[in-house]
């Protein structure tokens, strides 16, 4: 039946469609209002996908620890195909992505020359420091094991510890990152994060035999700066005292703000520290204690002791 009132004679469309399209135009209207700078001349988004950044890392991660991830089972014989192939399929990836990257960043269109040739360089010089990453992680798993008395095998820390898994992404991130690559290095260390709980910028700069024992809540902010053999516990924090604002009441970016640890040095769980200061060599600084001044080598650093005591009628408050 159609509505009386009809000239067309056909009935008007459900209030839910008309809701419906109101709503799709409404979204649509605003996510290319906030997604204009990732847009070509045709209209196309030119980010990044994070689905392939994503496999990217987990390919590279078969490709620094063959057998443990990716293809088990593997011989003598098929080592190097299988490292080879996985490898090749991966720079490929990622220089698409990288591609990606910068073109969103310049705000040029997808497939420039200028982007395309800026990712193959960027590409081929994060292939030359591929072993570089493999030897420090090597020190990472050592570092590891000679610390948990827990652990049985050098094998367990690689396959099972959050530490490690989160220390692969952030120095393959780092690599991107000193590059000059935008946005991917980011999405592998926030990938690691909603895995593992721990939040490493990959700006920061770590030295070898790196151990996060545990490892949930803990924060390495960007300028961070990590010596040799440095060890943290869960929910440890090396961030920034305040932020400089520039004049228009925004914080200034790039600037040094964050703690430096010098080499062996041992944070236990919950402890803070903030601001560019210098944690000195050897230095162990005890749980929950909260530090924005820096301490010589060899310092220990400890909570004062609490203190125990009876109050009659407010007597001694």
């Amino acid at each position: 039946m159609t509505a009386p009132d009809d000239p067309s004679g056909s009935a008007p469309p459900p209030a839910a469609e008309v809701a419906l399209a109101s709503v799709v135009d409404a979204l649509c209207r605003d996510t290319i209002a906030l997604a204009r700078k990732s847009r070509d001349g045709q209209g196309r988004l030119v980010l990044p996908s994070r689905e392939a950044v994503i496999g990217i890392v987990e390919a590279l991660r078969a490709v620094l620890f063959p057998g443990y991830f990716g293809m088990p089972d593997l011989h003598d014989e098929s080592l190097h195909f299988y490292v080879g192939a996985t490898l090749d399929g991966a720079l490929k990836s990622l220089e698409e992505q990288v591609q990606r990257a910068l073109c969103f960043a310049s705000e040029h269109p997808l497939g420039c020359k200028h982007c395309a040739d800026g990712a193959r360089r960027s590409t081929r010089a994060f292939l030359v420091r591929l072993p570089e990453v493999r030897r420090l992680l090597a020190t990472d798993v050592a570092a590891a094991y000679e610390g948990d008395p827990a652990l049985r095998s050098p094998d367990e820390a690689i396959f099972c510890y959050p530490g490690i898994l989160a220390v692969t992404n952030a120095r393959i991130a780092h690599e991107l990152f000193v590059l000059g690559v935008p946005l991917i290095p980011r999405i592998l260390t926030e990938h690691a994060h909603s895995q593992t709980g721990i939040d490493i910028h990959p700006g920061a700069r770590i030295g070898e035999r790196f151990f996060i024992d545990h490892g949930t809540g803990v924060v390495i902010g960007e300028t961070s700066i990590l010596g040799k053999n440095v060890r943290l516990y869960q929910g440890v924090t090396l961030g920034a005292k305040s932020f400089p604002l520039d004049e228009h009441g925004n914080p200034i970016k790039g600037i040094d703000r964050h703690p430096v640890l010098e080499d062996d040095v041992i944070i236990y769980s919950g402890a803070t520290i903030l601001g560019r200061v210098v944690i000195g060599r050897g230095s162990t600084i005890g749980g929950n204690v909260w530090l924005t001044t820096g301490v010589p080598p060899g310092s220990r650093v400890t909570q004062a002791h609490s203190r125990e005591g009876k109050f009659e009628a407010g007597g001694g408050i």
